[in-house]
């Protein structure tokens, strides 16, 4: 009669049990849907401004789900406010990327036709100089091949500046046009040419 008593009262505990957890279901179902549909509103841009974050975002809901599916709703329930959380923060940091690349996108237009002209001028001179004779005074042979050197770093660089504007990364764009901008001031003084 004893273990009677214990097995019923052990299936009901379990009933209680099984009941408690059914009802966090739903809840856990709408917080995971929830953090889905964050995440996507974010998704594209993050994966292009901040695969890092995203990649820690989608982690975190993966092992939410995979909670889930294992029925450890609880898990779930007390995961999700920290996954909302770091989503908006994520958004937030997209959203500072977004401005940023707005700004830089306005950088570009100058850079786009300045530095073409920069890049031409200094490799009119390096072609000139590596044809003349006599260098000129200021310039030995050792500068002329660093300002030979300089010249194809700069070329390469602007060749990526341009891909990664046309790819859509201004920021990205801006921070290596200013490298070659850089540069090309650097090889302009080498070559004794002024920066007008």
């Amino acid at each position: 009669m004893k273990s009677t008593k214990f097995v019923v009262g052990l299936m009901a505990a379990s009933l209680l049990f099984l009941g408690a957890c059914a009802g966090m279901k739903d809840p856990a179902t709408k917080a995971i849907a929830a953090a889905e549909t964050a995440l996507a509103s974010v998704k594209d841009d993050a994966a292009k401004f901040l695969p890092d974050e995203l990649k820690g975002a989608e982690g975190t809901l993966a092992s939410l789900k995979d909670s889930f599916a294992k029925g450890d709703y609880k898990a779930v329930m007390s995961g999700a406010p920290g996954l909302m959380s770091s989503l908006d923060t994520l958004k937030s940091h997209v959203g500072a990327k977004l401005e940023e690349a707005k700004a830089a996108a306005g950088k570009w237009a100058s850079y786009a036709t300045d530095l073409p002209k920069m890049v031409e001028a200094i490799s009119s001179r390096v072609t000139t100089l590596a044809s003349s004779k006599r260098l000129p005074k200021g310039i030995d042979a050792k500068a002329l091949d660093a300002a030979k050197s300089g010249l194809e770093t700069m070329k390469s660089t602007w060749a990526e500046a341009t891909a990664a504007f046309t790819g859509g990364n201004a920021i990205d764009a801006v921070s290596k046009a200013e490298t070659v901008k850089a540069k090309g001031e650097e090889l302009l003084k080498l070559l004794g040419m002024s920066a007008g």
